[in-house]
């Protein structure tokens, strides 16, 4: 679609939210988009990669959180488009929006995987916590809701792997 023609369409929705808001809402959910994507492909290939005594249980508890994950973009995605604005999608899009940095090249230790997992979940939460106020302030409840689901979500995963770190 043409950057006027996308433009117009995204000015013809009147959902309550002004077009101005509806840009700040749709550019802080792509952040949010991108950290989980990135975060959801970090714990999959940590999921692949892990080894050591906590295999079985490091294993499944990482698959448990990817498929979260994975289940998490397309409502993301979908509050972008209904704000009429396009999801991003693509590797470079989202590696210059993510604040989750990309998983090592080299798989890092058990331990250490744990370590890199609870600092990408606090990020999204982070990111998804910073774009309340514009949320409020636009009186968009519907992403509201789907922010503070995310936040129950990465801050109790956040949780759950730091308790694996205590000694």
């Amino acid at each position: 679609m043409a950057k006027s023609s996308a433009r117009s369409t995204a000015s013809a929705i009147n959902i309550g939210i002004s077009d101005k808001d509806r840009a700040a809402i749709a550019k802080g959910l792509s952040r949010l988009l991108a950290d989980t994507y990135t975060l959801y492909l970090t714990t999959h290939n940590f999921h692949w990669n892990v080894t050591g005594p906590m295999f079985n249980s490091l294993h499944t508890m990482f698959m448990t959180q990817y498929t979260e994950l994975w289940n998490a973009v397309d409502p993301v995605a979908e509050r972008i488009r209904s704000l009429g604005h396009a999801a991003p999608g693509s590797y470079a899009q989202f590696s210059q929006l993510s604040s989750v940095p990309d998983a090592p090249a080299v798989p890092p230790k058990a331990m250490e995987m744990v370590r890199i997992l609870v600092q990408g979940h606090e990020a999204v939460a982070r990111t998804a916590r910073e774009l309340f106020p514009v949320v409020d302030k636009a009186g968009d409840e519907p992403t509201a809701d789907l922010l503070t689901q995310r936040l129950t979500v990465h801050e109790q995963t956040a949780w759950m792997l730091r308790s694996l770190l205590e000694e």
